[in-house]
């Protein structure tokens, strides 16, 4: 069973987003041992109002501590792959971490010690669909590697 770990820098708030997410973390589920860990401090905060910089370090900060055996950030500069290429991921690995950074982006430090960076399109999105797209990606994915009709 794959285990994959969901890391975003986000507000919880329980909205119409959050419904949704959860029921994708509930299909994902069957397939997957699936965790969505959500990271939002008063210094991400305090650094948002600030620098960029200071922004995306806070981001680091938390994030490397998070890393596992497969690490991949979603990046507006990353690959972009379509489904099939996104679930033979899953076929090579049983453990993933996924990482969604917050207002900023990425360090560049942060992106070198990922395996893989991943765009999610060429559009920009907001957290909340971003992440929605990312675990219906799982789910399709997931899918796809157990012969599941979802894909089709």
């Amino acid at each position: 069973m794959h285990r994959i770990k969901v890391y975003t820098i986000e507000k919880d708030i329980k909205d119409e987003f959050k419904s949704i997410a959860d029921n994708y973390k509930k299909m994902i589920s069957k397939y997957a041992k699936f965790e969505h860990n959500i990271f939002f401090n008063k210094t991400i905060a305090k650094a948002q109002k600030g620098e960029f910089d200071k922004a995306k370090k806070s981001y680091t900060d938390i994030y490397e501590k998070k890393l596992g055996r497969f690490n991949i950030a979603l990046d507006e500069k990353g690959v972009l792959l379509d489904s099939i290429e996104f679930s033979k991921i899953f076929k090579k690995e049983d453990e993933i971490h996924f990482f969604i950074g917050g207002a900023y982006g990425f360090e560049e430090s942060f992106l070198g010690s990922c395996d893989k960076v991943v765009s999610l399109s060429k559009l920009t999105f907001s957290h909340k669909i971003a992440k929605i797209v990312l675990f219906e990606q799982i789910y399709r994915a997931l899918s796809i590697v157990n012969n599941h009709p979802y894909h089709k």
